[in-house]
């Protein structure tokens, strides 16, 4: 079965618009004056099947377990991740028009505009695969795709620990830290386990709390009997219906939040998150992208400064409102682990800082510093 044969099939039942059955795909091959063999038209069938359902050709990747990633680069150029880094896997995509029909198909799905005009699109599939595409030529060198597929399972602080995520003694520092409920961020870069570990720990809030997680895209799936999730919607075709991360949070504060948590805080609804912790939300959590603990303060300014927000009036909101971060490294041979944790503190200039409380080196003991009084029981 050649690309040029499947696209003649491909044509002659777009006139009918005909769903791809062995009948007609075998009516359709016989258009070619050419006599074809049961496998070339069960083949053809799969290929078209493929094509209008799941994500084509990467099905079976989505499908193998332990792959994280997924990424086309183009015609015939896949890269995977299972865990230990990027690995290249040969898969067919076929040319770079294929490649589009499947990116146009999952956005539209998706109730998404993917064309020239607008040439980018980022959606949630029904599975829950975070779908990202680019088209050909803003991307070179060919229409790129991006899939991030949630974890299948579960993960405690138990199975981080046995994976080598976290040390043992780690693992008490984070269960006092939600005991005391303080209020903290998981910092990290991308692809480092924020989300896995911030699920790992909302399975270990107490059962009778109410969690209300508000996301971009729902990635969150705490094993927890009471959770309530709320998730982004971006505008329509039509540039109607958008509903911000921003309102979200506000609403969540009206549904009586034990603990209110957003996926990924990353824009102006981090105003409304500090309000809430400073007004009686205590043990609200999330993640950030920063490089360092240290450069956490920063990005909160950054951020807050989006929604307008000076910036002494962001270190004071921080300084009461957060207590602590928990920041995730990914180390050279792919293992995402936990480097540290520090608490926030307030200079007298009013700037906050980070102080580490507890370092994680990958082969040395845990080094615990003097503000690890801040969570009881923690030293």
């Amino acid at each position: 079965m050649t690309p040029e044969l499947l696209d003649r099939v491909r044509d002659r039942l777009a006139v009918t618009g005909a769903e791809p059955t062995p009948a007609l795909v075998a009516a359709a091959l016989r258009a070619d004056g050419r006599v074809y063999g049961d496998s070339i038209v069960l083949a053809v069938v799969a290929a078209l099947h493929r094509e209008a359902m799941g994500v084509g050709p990467l099905d079976s990747l989505l499908a193998e377990p332990g792959v994280t990633d997924i990424l086309v680069n183009g015609p015939d150029e896949v890269h995977i991740d299972r865990g230990a880094g990027l690995e290249r896997v040969f898969v067919r995509t076929g040319d770079d028009a294929a490649i589009r029909r499947l990116a146009t198909r999952l956005a539209a799905a998706a109730g998404r505009r993917l064309d020239d005009a607008t040439p980018y699109a980022d959606v949630r599939l029904p599975d829950g695969t975070r779908f990202h595409a680019i088209l050909a030529p803003i991307a070179a060198p060919g229409t790129c795709l991006s899939l991030r597929i949630p974890a299948r399972k579960g993960f405690t602080l138990e199975s981080l620990i046995a994976a080598g995520s976290l040390p043992a003694d780690g693992a008490q520092l984070l269960h006092n830290l939600l005991a005391t409920r303080k209020a903290f961020l998981i910092s990290g870069g991308t692809g480092t386990g924020k989300t896995t570990l911030l699920a790992a720990l909302l399975s270990a809030v107490d059962p009778a709390e109410r969690i209300v997680v508000v996301e971009d895209a729902g990635e969150l799936r705490p094993d927890h009997p009471h959770v309530v999730r709320l998730e982004a919607r971006p505008a329509n075709v039509e540039g109607a219906g958008e509903i911000s991360l921003r309102a979200l949070v506000r609403q969540a504060l009206r549904m009586r939040p034990d603990r209110l948590v957003i996926g990924e805080v990353r824009g102006p609804e981090v105003v409304d998150l500090l309000t809430a912790l400073n007004t009686g939300h205590e043990g609200g959590c999330g993640t950030i992208h920063a490089n360092s603990p240290a450069d956490v303060p920063a990005r909160l300014e950054a951020l807050g400064a989006l929604a307008g927000l000076p910036r002494d009036a962001v270190h004071s909101q921080v300084a009461s409102a957060l207590q602590a971060v928990v920041h995730l490294t990914r180390l050279s041979n792919g293992v995402r682990r936990i480097s540290s944790i520090h608490a926030l503190h307030r200079l007298p200039s009013g700037e906050v800082v980070t102080r580490p409380v507890a370092d994680f080196p990958a082969n040395a003991p845990t080094t615990f510093h003097p503000p690890a009084a801040l969570f009881a029981g923690a030293a």
